[in-house]
């Protein structure tokens, strides 16, 4: 399964043309694609017009939506960017600390636009889609 990201989707949704969005148009079709909860949020919560948030939900609710809360999820990604901070690294957003640590655990691939994920795949080995240019 590959999840992806809120960066990918928002440059799908408005018709920008970018290796990932090419990779994510291309595979439609051809593989098993989700998000999570976090990511529908992220996505939906940037839409102002209401006919446009309604097509925007029906047309991710065709793809597997994750729950991604709870408490252990919560404590590991805590880990992580402890873990990560500790070498370094500083992860900008809560969020992608909760989405890479929840791909990690499944053992989901992600596709993103998001240097915040760079490191998740560099030190905790974070599985990445890697489009070509």
């Amino acid at each position: 399964m590959v999840i992806i990201d809120t960066t990918v989707w928002i440059d799908y949704l408005r018709g920008i043309e970018t290796p990932e969005t090419r990779w994510l148009d291309g595979q439609l079709n051809q593989q098993r694609l989700g998000l999570t909860d976090l990511i529908l949020c992220e996505v939906l919560q940037g839409i102002r017009n209401q006919g446009e948030f309604a097509r925007v939900r029906a047309e991710l609710l065709r793809f597997q939506v994750f729950q991604t809360g709870g408490s252990s999820l919560a404590v590991a990604a805590a880990q992580n960017y402890r873990d990560l901070r500790s070498r370094g690294y500083t992860v900008r957003k809560t969020i992608d600390c909760l989405i890479a640590t929840f791909c990690l655990q499944a053992k989901h691939e992600l596709l993103h636009r998001d240097h915040d994920f760079d490191c998740f795949e560099e030190v905790l080995g974070l599985q990445v889609v890697q489009p070509s240019v």
